[in-house]
């Protein structure tokens, strides 16, 4: 056979020399594609033989060579040989591989060490053995059964770039005898077996025990091992006495003198700590002898215990175990030791290197191996579960011990002599799974083999930033302390772009502790030789960077608005980037190409991301494999669902009860206890999100879910159903339709039985549904399938559901649709659909309570007759004009309710109630003509009303799925509506509280029903509560009363067991952050009873820091809890309030929820609360913020994190004064009237303002308010001297004071807005007790015309503010002061001195619009920044002094929900009739 090679070849290889020699184009830009073959197929017992000519340091990896069944004339040849199919074998490394899968794993000699001018052949023998030379000494049997007809292969792979032919014929002799003049060489006898003899011995042995042998030998051989490598004991043993021979003579053991609670056993190779729960260290341990050159020491760990901190440490020494005194842990000896410890290196008890490897010690499990080995070269690597982690000390002394340390969580382990590379990846999985947990679906375990074009594809390099790791095979990268590090985070491809290749990154993971997030580009520096920098905008060569919505060149900006800004992107989204043929550099964001960024991009540049800020992780995609799931904290504790069970038909389980089940698609994701489902990766996927109800429905129960989310990315959308399949039986597909057995779908129009359409054009389409639509699914005790949308029922849609199978409710979150939630309407529909024997509500109708029945006023809607002296109202006509409302207005608590007599069902819709500042003695007595139809047209007043299950407000929608639908009441339901004395609005169905229904609640209100559509009467079955009953109330914290007779309270403190920089103090009730600005978290040492208000106040607060506290509670017992860093790394039972977010197990769950508390200031009261629908409250200075989370888990335990600013914070055990609170003698809310209070201050001290009436002195939006003022030079004689009289009003200052949204003023009171997004800035004027009288109104006006304003202490005419003067005269047709007929006549000193008329109004809504105060522009002089900035006034008008009028903007929608349009604007030319009182300003 001719020693040539095949002309045809991988495409990068070119031929020369007669096709003996093969070089690889582009060796230092490209790594593959340099595959070659034999010109004809080999001849048994040839050995095909190449030469190494030439390597590259470039690249990891070297040649591969083996052969092939495939003909290379007509094979298409792919980029490495690990890529043949078909009949292929292939020596990668020292594995072996079949058709791209590994069959050994430890074979022959490592390929990849090989050097220059080393020779390496391949053989296929005569009983079809594949064997490997190298240096012509035989590797012995790699593989058997191989056909007759092969080819050699030689792939030129990474850093091996040219070979050449040398020889393919049979060995000679010497090369075949070489392995038996090696063993016979030894003039002495193994085992009592002269050399003689030792053909025969061989010869008598089985083959394949004759392969072990000679492969045994050869090892010996290599190593030089001074010791008899097996012993055949007479009688003929057996292959055990060979093999155990090995080990008797001079195996690695640990050494008998140890640490002082060190127990050995196991011959010496297990070690164990005893007193594991009571002592944490004096566990050193180590060899019995020096470590040989090459020699792996490895242990495996096989108990751990969960007390300590901290786990195994290993290493090496240079000190003799006979010799030494063993320390308490190994890392205190200062001399001649190398340990790895974390994931770090300690050198002689010093820190070298702080990030070695992307494993922590800290975090291996039971059953994972740890390694070492000391090199020839004097280079240390240590191994975990089998992989290399490289270098970790360059030159070490040449003999040392290995030493292990069983330290904190480490208890026992065992020396592992036979190294199962299998078990070890399997291990190593499930650490990288630790490393970046995934949700759904299971990662595949690692392997050795390659995919057919991983070698080509786009991969991260292995040089990445201080604080950056390369996980998921070189795909994913990731910042693993990312709460702790924000930069150092940068990471390149492993080979440059080629033209028009896309470089696509998907976010995975995202924390919300910094600012800034992901950045990506280009770089022409190669990533092996880059001295990496904290952040890739630093380099100032050969780098182009898209940061924000910005471009960057060498670390300058050269566009500043490009494209979608990169630091609003959230999980889940994509950024990508790609080098065009002509030079030119684009950016994509989901996939959008946002335009050229740069030009003149030269070619061969390297992909960037930079994991800055708030991006912690993301992952490269591309088409070859799919995406791994987004990482998502898997929920513990009280919230896990368990597996449905087969539920009776009266079975225990409350409507309330149902929730997804915690087994789903593998593209789902179930949170917030169970009730929300999404399908994460929702721009790359759009199936496998399969979601199932956790118990069967029964009959007549509605599942109701809400859509919350959706991109417009796919078709399709939402699919919903039922299925008789349990979900531990299911096998979830790609799609619910794909089920062929028991199983009935709605899939856009269709319905779909086992995945066959049954019918179209059902009377709903899911496809056509929006966000908030709601979709529930009922079966019928007939065996009906119902669907409802949006609680309108669209009739059957199939009929003959087996009534005696379970039936489990489906959602399949397909296409468009991304997230959804079960509704609080879920539950039973129709009591007489039901199989139940409960026929009844569990909650009797009681009679009214002791005291005088509430009435209904004499003024109602047209079609409405009272009966029964007031306390029953009936419809007598049409399906509208039903409005009623209370005789009386309600008082804080008192509940007005009412029972259904009546119903029509002719008619669609149903009740609505709520609330309204309506007074009905100011209607009109013909009730004709005074009231709207229905009440969700009722504007004018403002109205709080529950309409089915939606909150509005005049009309406008506040909130949807609100507790039960009213919809579906029915006559002997109850329904009853009251307000709560924080000013919230509550309604009751049945005596169940629904909770919250709506905020800023006016004092003066009305209780208000609609009699519409079924609904026809009602009656009465509330009482008012006497006065002596109200007197003997029990107390509460939601009571108005001053009582001090309280119900006493657990006495709370703070836990001993805290994060690591926390100290207590007075007697555990203060507790401060000594150091850093994180490791703070402290918990009570008591659980937290339900309705009990947990409070503490904000002692001491650091600026030098960013972010502040957050607080929350835990479902699990503190006592030995092991802290992390800060409290969003809390996965197991937490429920976390920080800034305005809501978050469980780390996962936001609610937005906008209460003031950000990053901006609460010292002194500021903060306080939690679980009531008795174990619902969490958060209480600012005493103002409860609402619902911030469901189901609570009994016991719970309030946690604190003292993060950022925040140093110190002191529990609350008495009433004490909150911010902005009076001194002296306390004063009940309740017990002022609204006439006494502006802006939320008494009236005594409103004229002279209060002190510390804007708590939140560290506001930035305040601050840049004032810088805006300072611009305008304005002099500081018109303004307060003390500056904490100035007063903020944007979202968060507002929320923390809690001030309403309007109140009144003066004689008598009107009506006047708070200006919510205004600064006001307190201005100098001399005020009197009378001026308490007077109305507050607005007026906007001009930068221009402040200083002349401010000057004359008035408004003024003459003036540039469109808002603001102009003589009576020039008043239009809708001016309320006429001229006087002679004014035209007066002389023009006269008509100059006329008094101008100015106007004004009760709320900036309306003083505030553009029109009236124009906008201008400034750049703050702090952040350089462009902002728009607004200025008005704040005035005191006296009464009677202006008239009121309509506004003239030709507005048809209402400007401010309290203010009519015809009522909002007032004109007064009365001098001295205003008062400036105060400066606002808005900016944007």
């Amino acid at each position: 056979m001719a020693a040539e090679l095949h002309p045809r070849s991988g495409k990068l290889i070119g031929l020369s020399n007669s096709n003996r020699t093969a070089q690889r184009n582009q060796p230092v830009q490209e790594f593959n594609h340099g595959l070659v073959l034999s010109r004809e197929p080999l001849r048994d017992r040839d050995v095909f033989t190449v030469r190494i000519d030439n390597k590259v340091n470039s690249w990891s990896g070297s040649v591969e060579i083996g052969v092939t069944a495939l003909d290379p004339a007509c094979l298409d040849f792919p980029s490495s040989a690990t890529g043949l199919k078909g009949g292929s074998w292939i020596v990668s490394g020292c594995s072996v591989l079949r058709d791209g899968r590994s069959v050994l794993e430890e074979y022959g000699r490592d390929l990849d060490q090989l050097a220059e001018g080393d020779r390496v052949g391949i053989q296929r023998s005569a009983r079809g053995e594949l064997h490997l030379w190298v240096n012509g000494h035989d590797c012995g049997a790699a593989a058997s059964g191989l056909p007759t007809r092969l080819w050699a292969v030689v792939d030129l792979y990474g850093k091996c770039t040219q070979v050449t032919v040398v020889s393919c014929e049979p060995p000679s002799s010497m090369e075949r005898d070489t392995e038996r003049e090696t063993v016979e060489g030894h003039e002495e006898v193994v085992c009592g077996v002269r050399e003689g003899d030792t053909e025969d011995l061989t010869s008598s042995l089985p083959e394949y025990l004759l392969h072990l042998v000679n492969d045994a030998t050869l090892l010996t051989v290599s190593l030089s091992l001074h010791f008899s490598l097996f012993c055949l004991p007479a009688g003929g043993a057996g292959l055990g006495a060979v093999t155990g021979g090995m080990m008797t003579n001079d195996a690695l053991l640990f050494h008998e003198k140890c640490g002082t609670l060190i127990k050995l056993s196991n011959n010496n190779k297990t070690a164990e700590r005893r007193r594991p729960l009571d002592e944490f260290n004096n566990g050193v341990v180590m060899t019995n002898r020096p470590l040989r050159h090459n020699e792996m020491f490895e242990i495996r760990i096989d108990k751990l215990v969960d007390k300590w901190s901290g786990s195994i440490e290993i290493g090496v020494t240079t000190h003799n175990p006979n010799n030494l005194d063993y320390p308490a842990t190994m890392t205190n000896l200062r001399s001649g030791t190398i340990m790895m410890s974390g994931c770090g290196i300690l050198t002689n008890g010093k820190g070298t290197r702080r990030e070695y490897c992307e494993f922590s010690l800290d975090e291996l499990q039971e059953g994972d191996h740890i390694g070492l080995m000391h090199k020839a070269s004097g280079a240390l690597h240590f191994y975990i579960n089998g992989i290399d982690q490289g270098v970790a000390a360059a030159q070490t002394p040449p003999m040392v011990y290995g030493v292990v340390d069983l330290y904190g969580m480490a208890v026992k382990v065992t020396i592992v002599h036979n190294h199962n590379h299998s078990d070890r990846l399997r291990r190593n999985n499930a650490i990288m799974r630790a490393l970046s947990p995934d949700v759904g679906r299971p990662r595949h375990a690692l392997s050795l083999t390659s995919d057919p074009d991983a070698t080509d594809r786009l991969l991260f390099h292995t040089n990445c930033g201080q604080k950056a790791a390369i996980i998921s095979e070189g795909r994913t990268a990731l910042r693993p302390h990312a709460t702790d590090d924000f930069n150092h985070g940068v990471v390149l491809s492993g080979r440059p772009l080629r033209s028009n290749e896309v470089f696509q990154v998907r976010i995975d993971k995202m924390v919300d502790k910094w600012a800034g997030s992901i950045e990506i580009g280009v770089t022409t520096h190669n990533p092996a030789y880059l001295q990496l920098p904290s952040t890739m905008t630093n380099l100032r060569s050969g780098t182009w960077m898209m940061t924000g919505n910005g471009v960057m060149h060498n670390g300058t900006t050269i566009l500043d608005e490009y494209g979608h800004n990169l630091d609003r992107l959230k999980a889940g989204d994509t950024v990508g980037v790609v080098r065009k043929e002509d030079g030119s550099l684009h950016f994509f964001v989901n996939g959008v190409a946002q335009g050229p960024a740069a030009w003149n991009v030269p070619p061969s540049v390297y992909a960037v991301v930079d994991l800055y800020g708030q991006a912690a992780q993301a992952t490269i995609m591309d088409d070859m494999a799919d995406l791994p799931p987004l990482p998502e904290d898997s929920s513990e504790g009280p919230t896990v669902m368990s597996p449905g069970s087969p539920c009776s038909v009266a079975g225990g389980n409350s409507a309330n009860d149902l929730r997804f089940h915690q087994l789903h698609g593998t593209n789902a994701v179930i949170t917030n206890g169970g009730r929300t489902a999404l399908r994460q990766n929702c721009r790359s996927e759009f199936n496998d999100a399969i979601v199932i109800s956790n118990r069967c429905l029964r009959d007549g129960e509605l599942f109701e879910i809400v859509i919350q989310k959706m991109v417009d990315r796919w078709s399709g959308s939402i699919e919903a159903g039922v299925t008789s399949i349990r979900p531990e039986e299911l096998e979830f597909p790609n799609t619910m339709t794909d089920i062929d057995y028991d199983t009935w779908m709605l899939s856009g129009t269709a319905i779909m039985q086992d995945g066959n359409t049954m019918r179209n054009n059902y009377g709903c389409d899911l496809d056509s549904l929006t966000t908030g639509s709601r979709i529930g699914m009922m079966r019928s005790a007939t065996g009906d399938l119902h669907y409802y949308i949006n609680g309108v029922d669209q009739g059957v849609a199939c009929t003959g559901l087996p009534p005696d199978k379970e039936v489990y409710a489906v959602i399949d979150l397909y296409g468009q649709c991304v997230q959804v939630s079960i509704t609080s309407s879920s539950g039973p529909l129709d009591n007489s659909l039901c199989t139940s024997n409960i026929t009844e509500k569990s909650f009797p109708i009681h009679s009214p309570v002791a005291g005088v029945a509430h009435r209904l006023h004499s003024k109602h809607g047209k079609n409405v007759v009272l009966l029964g002296e007031g306390c029953q109202a009936v419809r007598v006509g049409g399906y509208a004009h039903g409005i009623v409302f209370s005789a009386k207005e309600l008082k804080t608590d008192e509940l007005f309710e009412v029972k259904i007599d009546e119903v029509d069902n002719q008619w669609s819709g149903s009740l609505h109630m709520g609330l309204t500042s309506l007074a009905p003695p100011e209607l009109p007595s013909c009730p004709m003509s005074g009231l709207s139809p229905s009440l969700t047209q009722l504007r004018a007043k403002v109205t709080w009303l529950l309409a089915g299950s939606e909150v509005r407000r005049n009309g406008v929608l506040q909130r949807q799925n609100y507790g039960a639908s009213l919809d579906r009441l029915t006559v002997g339901n109850r329904v009853g509506v009251k307000r709560c004395s924080d000013d919230t609005m509550h309604v009751l169905i049945d005596g169940e509280d629904m909770g919250t229904a709506a905020t800023a609640v006016a004092k003066n209100v009305y209780a208000v029903l609609d009699l519409y559509g079924r609904v026809t009467a009602v009656s009465i079955v509330s009482s008012s509560v006497l006065e002596d009953a109200e007197s003997i109330k029990a107390p509460s914290l939601s009571s108005d009363s001053c009582s001090d007779a309280l119900v006493p309270n657990t006495v709370m403190a703070f836990l001993e067991n805290h994060g690591k920089n926390i100290q207590l103090s007075n007697q555990n009730l203060t507790a401060a952050r000594v150091s850093s600005y994180n490791q703070g978290l402290l918990v009570t040492a008591q659980p937290l009873p339900r309705q009990q208000l947990f409070q503490f106040q904000i002692d001491r607060l650091n600026p030098s820091w960013t972010s502040s506290l957050s607080l929350g509670v835990m479902g699990h017992s503190p006592d030995r809890l092991n802290f992390p860093s800060t409290a969003c790394c809390l996965k197991r039972s937490a429920w976390l309030l920080q800034r305005d977010s809501v978050f469980h197990n780390s996962l936001k769950i609610c937005e906008n929820y209460g003031p950000n508390l990053d901006t609460c200031p010292e002194g500021t009261v903060l306080g939690l609360l679980v009531d008795g629908n174990s619902c969490l409250h958060l209480h600012v200075n005493g103002m409860d913020q609402g619902v911030a989370a469901q189901d609570i888990p009994t016991p719970c335990y309030p946690l604190i994190d003292l993060y950022g600013q925040c140093e110190q914070v002191t529990i609350v055990t008495n009433n004490v004064p909150t911010v902005g609170g009076e001194s002296g003698e306390a004063r009940c809310q309740g017990d002022m009237e609204k006439a006494d209070m502006v802006d939320g201050i008494k009236e005594s001290v409103c004229w002279t303002p209060p002190p510390e009436v804007n708590p939140n002195k560290t506001c930035e939006y305040q601050a840049l308010c004032s810088r805006f003022k300072d611009l305008l030079t304005l002099p500081d004689g018109y303004f307060n001297e003390d500056a904490k009289y100035n007063l903020c009003y944007c979202e968060s200052c507002h929320k923390l004071r809690g001030d309403e949204s309007y109140y009144k003023r003066g004689e008598p009171p009107r009506d006047y807005a708070l200006p919510f997004g205004w600064c006001r800035f307190a201005l100098r004027s001399e005020v009197s007790s009378a001026f308490k009288k007077w109305h507050i109104a607005y007026h906007g006006t001009s930068v221009g015309a402040l200083r002349r304003t401010l000057d004359h202490a008035q408004l003024l005419s003459g003036t540039s503010s469109i808002f603001s003067v102009s003589p009576a005269k020039m008043e239009g047709p809708n001016g309320y002061i006429e001229p006087e007929e002679n004014s035209n006549s007066l002389p023009d000193r006269e008509r100059d001195k006329e008094v101008p008329r100015v106007q004004l109004s009760p709320t900036m809504r309306y003083s505030g619009l553009e029109m009236f105060a124009p906008k201008v522009q400034f750049r703050d002089p702090r952040s350089h920044c462009c902002h728009q900035a607004q200025v008005g006034f704040q005035v005191c008008v006296r009464p009677g002094s202006y008239k009121v009028g309509p506004q003239n903007l030709g507005a048809s929608e209402p400007l401010d929900p309290r203010f009519s349009n015809t009522e909002i604007e007032w004109i007064t030319k009365e001098q001295g009739g205003t008062l400036l009182y105060g400066l606002l300003i808005r900016v944007e």
